[in-house]
């Protein structure tokens, strides 16, 4: 620890400070432009000039190391003198639009303006104009008001990961630009809004909506992946018209996802589902509450004495929030039926019965830069988890040692030290000659049920990585959604685990939704014998209720899911909004409301419970979820729906200790091995900005380079061997389930395997995410 006196007062810091550290420690404000606590120290906007003892001329904080006894002052007459002039220099081309600026009221270089800034100024000559720049459609630009601070760039390169911005020219003349006809495609750019102390540039889909100070700002978590990222929504007349990140260091530091950031333009699609409808003779017709709760009530309960309880179906998002999911499965439950599941695009449950708690990341998400070594398997990890992925490229410049087994490879803007690509059905082969070469690096034996199928041959990419674990103090192996999603889950949650116990570290599952750790911890799964998903769309049941998911874009199986709901006698849906399929499959639509308008809880994929309010009041009639199937088990006089808020609902679930009930570990599961197949197989992802209905309907979102051209992707000789050109038009088929797609040509995947996105209109026709597929020339 170093000793400094700043502005009079003694600070203690660490070795290696910098006088900007220090400043900040001892509540001691030095202004700056350039300077930020999480990107590299650029020290070229000079406004952070202190006066240091015996320094000939004043020195910038940001870049100033501490040094033992060292004496500052940020407010005498020379580092006013200099701040002033600074500024005076920034001012000099900077445009006189203040009123009209977006970024009116929220500005830095206004605020500093007024205490470090003349009233008049002495520069008499032309400013400078610069012309703007197209970044794409989540970021405006007015480039003349750049300070050339550079922020946007160093986020670019060092927290994103690629370099989408540079400077060019030099002096008067600098500017800030994007590379040739390219434009800013990262799923974190949004970020640089946030950044930029100025108002070059600003939030496209926000732009004039609003000024800051007739907002109102209202704490949230956001709904869309397994993060559970702290939000700041913004609300004008009850209307969300911006979200910010709320700084929390042990989740999203004081970053946001594109998708968490620019999703609530989905709020206002004219598919928002606002009054409740009854389907009367094939004609949908808007009815009040009491009538649309009734018709569902009465028709549950008498397919119910008909049938039998065990006819009726509960299928939930895991997007839903976790007073959502307890009510519905406390609701299944008491009607009598156990077939209650919200793991909607899984396909293999064979490790239901086997797994001893809620499957989590296994470690705090905050420990990620305590990692040196990371085995991520059957994860497209950059798109699914992008701030958790940020976290482990930031380890990666500190030594973290990555690698992945996947059936496609994607660039995760971070070095990947062993990036096996095989065919989904290879996969647990795969892992098993990587715990075969980890065995033998450690010196043990491999537990029976892998010994049994253990390879007699190892591949040396599977070798690399056995040495790279063994070689870690502090190993990690995640389990991605494509992973989980796999028609070989099981026995790769099975394997990875087993590598995990011999490597000597955690084992955990990232996690595809806001609660994926939520609906195993209100049970919102089967418990005595229930069909799961696959169960109640494979033997279709009379009756189903849907809770916040679309049948053509949030199931496994696209097409068998709209066949068996088609063919239901009844189907209440709980949804936000309007579709197609909902409307050809439904019998009663029952409009609930989205995260801004309700309260409720997520559990993120470390365990942590994050609860939250509504933001802004219900649009029409809708209604709250918890509130909407309270009322439901109301009507048929069950037990157990008293409760008068969410907090009562949440308290039922989180009676017990959360961590207690968080578990991986599998047993019991058995390792058949596989031969290679010899038909083409379907990889499917979920691109991030087709995840769940909100971010589908967001037109920015959807605007984005992630959102367009929707294309089957092969390796180049598995073309070859079809006789399929790269660009052309295919048929795929799955069974009797066709869609019609262009195929491009690869390299990154697996042979023999055809990638095809999931949850798309595109490819909504076809069927199960995962199995054989064929090839057509159209």
């Amino acid at each position: 620890m170093l000793e400094i006196e700043i502005d009079g007062k003694q600070v203690s810091v660490e070795d290696g400070s910098t006088v900007m550290d220090a400043a900040t420690k001892a509540g001691s404000y030095i202004p700056h432009f350039c300077y930020h606590k999480k990107l590299s120290i650029a020290a070229n906007c000079r406004m952070c000039l202190v006066q240091v003892e015996k320094a000939p001329k004043p020195l910038p904080a940001c870049a100033t190391p501490v040094t033992n006894g060292m004496k500052v002052w940020t407010r005498s007459e020379q580092a006013i003198k200099a701040q002033k002039g600074v500024m005076e220099f920034l001012l000099i081309n900077h445009p006189l639009d203040f009123p009209i600026c977006d970024q009116g009221g929220e500005c830095q270089l206004q605020d500093l303006a007024v205490g470090y800034g003349s009233s008049q100024s002495r520069y008499e000559e032309e400013k400078r104009v610069v012309f703007n720049k197209n970044l794409g459609p989540l970021v405006a630009t007015d480039m003349t008001r750049c300070i050339n601070c550079t922020r946007c760039v160093r986020f670019t390169t060092e927290i994103a990961g690629m370099m989408e911005l540079g400077q060019a020219f030099r002096g008067e003349h600098a500017e800030i630009m994007p590379f040739v006809e390219k434009t800013v495609d990262s799923e974190l750019s949004g970020n640089i809004i946030d950044l930029c102390p100025v108002g070059a540039l600003t939030s496209k889909p926000f732009r004039f909506a609003a000024r800051t100070w007739e907002l109102s700002r209202r704490k949230s978590i956001s709904p869309h992946d397994a993060l559970g990222s702290n939000l700041i929504v913004q609300v004008k007349h009850d209307v969300v018209k911006r979200v910010l990140p709320l700084e929390n260091e042990e989740i999203n530091e004081c970053w946001l996802s594109d998708k968490d950031r620019f999703s609530y333009e989905g709020l206002n699609s004219e598919d928002r589902l606002t009054v409740p409808m009854i389907k009367q003779d094939g004609e949908w017709k808007q009815a009040d509450w009491q009538t649309a709760l009734e018709f569902a009530a009465n028709g549950l309960l008498a397919i119910a004495k008909e049938e039998g309880p065990a006819s009726i179906g509960m299928l939930a998002s895991p997007h839903s929030t976790l007073e959502e999911l307890h009510l519905l499965q406390k609701f299944g439950r008491t009607l009598g039926t156990d077939n209650i599941d919200f793991r909607l695009r899984q396909t293999d449950f064979r490790a239901d019965g086997h797994l001893e708690g809620a499957p989590w990341l296994g470690m705090a998400v905050a420990d990620v830069a305590k990692l040196d070594r990371l085995l991520v398997v059957g994860s497209f990890f950059r798109k699914d988890a992008p701030l958790l992925a940020q976290r482990v490229r930031q380890a990666a410049k500190r030594g973290l040692r990555v690698d992945s087994i996947n059936a496609a490879s994607d660039d995760w803007l971070l070095p990947v030290r062993n990036d096996v690509v095989v065919a989904p059905s290879a996969m647990v082969m795969t892992l098993l000659q990587v715990a075969t070469a980890l065995a033998a690096e450690k010196g043990v034996a491999l537990p029976d049920r892998l010994a049994a199928s253990a390879p007699c041959e190892i591949t040396s990419e599977a070798r690399a990585i056995a040495q790279n674990l063994a070689s870690g103090g502090r190993v990690a192996i995640w389990l991605g959604n494509f992973a989980v999603q796999s028609a070989h889950a099981a026995e790769l949650h099975f394997v990875a685990q087993e590598i995990a116990r011999i490597s000597g570290g955690s084992f955990g599952v990232i996690g595809e939704a806001a609660n994926s750790v939520g609906g195993y911890l209100a049970k919102a799964t089967p418990i005595v014998g229930g069909f799961n998903t696959k169960q109640m769309i494979a033997q279709p049941l009379k009756a189903y209720v849907l809770l916040g998911a679309e049948p053509d874009l949030d199931f496994a199986d696209p097409s068998a899911t709209v066949a068996a709901l088609q063919g239901a006698e009844l189907v209440v849906a709980l949804s936000s909004f309007t579709s197609p399929a909902l409307l050809s499959c439904a019998d009663v639509l029952l409009p609930i409301s989205p995260f801004t308008e309700t309260s409720g809880t997520f559990v993120n994929c470390e365990g942590r419970v994050q609860s939250f309010n509504a933001v802004a009041r219900p649009r029409g009639e809708t209604r709250p979820g918890w509130k909407v199937v309270r009322v439901l088990g109301n009507l048929l006089d069950l037990d157990g729906f008293e409760q008068n808020d969410s907090e009562a609902v949440a308290a039922e679930v989180l009676s017990e200790d959360v961590a207690a009930r968080l578990g991986n570990r599998v047993a019991d599961i058995e390792i058949s091995p596989m031969a290679a197949s010899q038909s083409l197989e379907r990889i499917s992802d979920v691109p991030i900005y087709f995840a769940d209905p909100l971010v589908r309907r967001s037109p920015p979102l959807q605007k984005t380079r992630d959102a367009s051209g929707v294309v089957a992707r092969s390796n180049s000789a598995t073309l070859s061997r079809l006789g399929v050109e790269s660009g052309s038009r295919v048929r795929l088929k799955q069974g009797a389930a066709t869609a019609e797609l262009a195929i491009v040509a690869d390299d990154g995947v697996a042979p023999g395997c055809v990638r095809v996105p999931a949850a798309h209109l595109a490819t909504a026709a076809l069927g199960s995410i995962c199995g054989e597929i064929s090839v057509e020339r159209i």
